[in-house]
């Protein structure tokens, strides 16, 4: 299993996500092709209601303890409520409805 497989799956279970992007930005970085070093992760939960960034980022770095001390050298962390989320980025658009797949 990939890093970036690990954090998907290690954020997946500890918090109530209603959004969640790993990307590996290490190609962006003076690493080797295919290194999986540097990474920006992007969360959405209640579970961060109430809560200060700081304690958030905690919440996230604590959750992937092992993760950070092997291979990962850097993590930028984005973690945001539903309210924040949707009023600073809006909502996913709608999607068309189905026309019946040619049976309309």
């Amino acid at each position: 299993m990939s890093i970036q497989e690990q954090i998907n799956e290690r954020l997946q279970s500890r918090f109530d996500l209603h959004h969640l992007e790993v990307v590996n930005e290490s190609a962006g970085h003076n690493v080797p092709p295919g290194s999986e070093s540097h990474f920006k992760v992007v969360l959405v939960s209640p579970d961060f209601e109430g809560l200060r960034l700081i304690q958030r980022h905690r919440l996230v770095h604590d959750s992937l303890v092992e993760e950070l001390a092997g291979g990962v050298h850097a993590l930028a962390v984005h973690t945001y409520t539903d309210g924040e989320w949707r009023s600073r980025f809006g909502s996913a658009p709608m999607s068309p409805p189905c026309q019946g797949g040619g049976r309309a």
